[in-house]
């Protein structure tokens, strides 16, 4: 793939906000997003001043694609930061304009429902991108969080993938893989599957989080990966976090982990768990698209990228 390196984000930068998916739950959480990109010296431009919601979707379709499009031909502005997940980006993807996102190569910052944008962008224009803090929770964003998110837009690697506060991760199966660093969402992902979006995933080194998904739903979700081919062609695999998935029943259940375990533990690559990245507001920013190294024994993890997802 050939892919296309934003410039560095720096003080006086002028970053976009928008709205892609869904809308805020709690009124006030784009301000205090807002005001803590601006305290690291960024210009933030509003996409739209005042959203008008249409159900779930942070507005109607025209209102969304208009503002993300917008900004794709807009050279002077560095980065996109998206409002929130929840649901909404799969409804924009035939209209992106792709052919000015090649033009325009910049930094796309969030997750959850963001990795339809991130893997559509990387398939179609080569974009590199942040599966990253949403802007809802950059408010509350802890220095060490901000931290790592400001060495990955400065540029620097190579750089060890540990947790904020130096976490780390859990070997699963042995091994040693370098490969192209691809992932986000379970769920958003497994819904690209047959679709022009989804970039090749052989040889990939895939990053995965969700939540409120039971262990069934998981457990299915790894098993369309599986039966499609695609979890026996990677180059190796690191688990976030699956938060919020236990069951409003009594009835037996597996947990994650042993989901996990059984479709992984004979995997022809190493994979890890326990990286601190997924729905929750303090977590590990992971670059998309950007050459990464995965190193796994029976004791240790180590997971680093090669390259900066910057020029």
């Amino acid at each position: 793939m050939n892919t296309k390196k934003p410039s560095p984000l720096t003080p006086g930068d002028t970053v976009a906000v928008l709205a892609p998916s869904s809308p805020p739950k709690k009124p006030g959480q784009i301000e205090a997003g807002i005001a803590r990109l601006e305290s690291l010296g960024y210009r933030v431009e509003r996409g739209r001043p005042r959203l008008t919601p249409r159900g779930y979707l942070a507005g109607p379709d025209a209102e969304r694609l208009d503002e993300f499009n917008r900004y794709l031909r807009r050279d002077d502005v560095k980065a996109l930061f998206c409002v929130r997940g929840g649901y909404g980006a799969l409804r924009l993807l035939p209209h992106l304009d792709y052919a000015a996102a090649r033009q325009h190569p910049k930094l796309l910052v969030g997750y959850s429902d963001v990795t339809a944008l991130h893997l559509a962008l990387y398939k179609n224009a080569g974009w590199r991108g942040l599966s990253g803090p949403l802007v809802v929770e950059w408010g509350d964003l802890d220095a060490e969080s901000v931290a790592q998110f400001q060495a990955m837009v400065q540029g620097r690697a190579p750089q060890s993938l540990t947790g904020p506060r130096g976490e780390r991760l859990t070997a699963l199966r042995s091994g040693t893989a370098e490969g192209v660093l691809l992932g986000g969402n379970l769920t958003m992902l497994v819904r690209l599957l047959g679709t022009p979006y989804l970039p090749p995933l052989d040889g990939a080194l895939l990053f995965l989080e969700d939540v409120g998904e039971q262990p069934y739903r998981i457990d299915a979700l790894l098993a369309q990966l599986k039966l499609a081919g695609i979890l026996d062609r990677l180059g190796g695999l690191i688990l976030g976090a699956f938060t919020a998935w236990q069951p409003d029943h009594d009835r037996p259940t597996l947990t994650p982990a042993e989901v996990f375990f059984d479709y992984l533990h004979d995997a022809p690559y190493p994979v890890a768990t326990g990286l601190v990245y997924g729905h929750f507001t303090n977590k590990s920013t992971i670059p998309v698209g950007v050459r990464a190294r995965l190193e796994v024994t029976e004791d240790n993890a180590a997971f680093s990228t090669l390259e900066p997802v910057v020029a």
